[in-house]
């Protein structure tokens, strides 16, 4: 996400937060700072180590109500990629329809786009009378480290 676009979502995330008057505090302050300076996928867990780097006292409490918010004012995608926790997605308002490859013994996620995949899907969708609002398609996979090595190097780290 650029810089404009990193601001533009903060302001909009702030103006969505006072129309629920909700409190923008230190705590959730750091949240919504670290949130639109990713462009990773980050976890709930992720997010509160990430924060706490910006203000030790962050909660996991204020992380896990904060999320919510996010996904609700529609700047943040959750995403369940079959595992015990979310993944969230920040790059979703910038691109709502977009693709992900999941390392299925890692869990490193990698975006793409395709204008041949997005050219399917709306032939398909006029063959069956439809009209795309939105797309997602999600491919689990192993990472050619697996396939070298017999085991991911970054499987550590996870």
């Amino acid at each position: 996400m650029a810089q404009t676009g990193r601001e533009a979502a903060k302001r909009k995330f702030l103006s969505f937060l006072e129309s629920k008057k909700l409190r923008v505090t230190l705590q959730r302050r750091a949240i919504i700072e670290t949130v639109f300076e990713t462009e990773e996928h980050f976890t709930a867990e992720q997010l509160l180590d990430w924060s706490r780097q910006r203000d030790k006292s962050v909660s996991r409490a204020t992380v896990y109500r904060t999320l919510p918010l996010l996904t609700q004012s529609g700047l943040v995608r959750e995403m369940d990629f079959g595992k015990d926790y979310k993944f969230y997605d920040p790059n979703y308002a910038d691109h709502p329809n977009h693709n992900h490859i999941i390392c299925q013994d890692c869990d490193k996620i990698v975006e793409f786009e395709s204008d041949k995949i997005a050219r399917i899907e709306d032939e398909i969708s006029q063959k069956l009378g439809f009209s795309v609002k939105t797309q997602r398609l999600q491919i689990t996979a192993t990472c050619e480290d697996l396939k070298k090595l017999g085991a991911c190097k970054k499987k550590s780290r996870c």
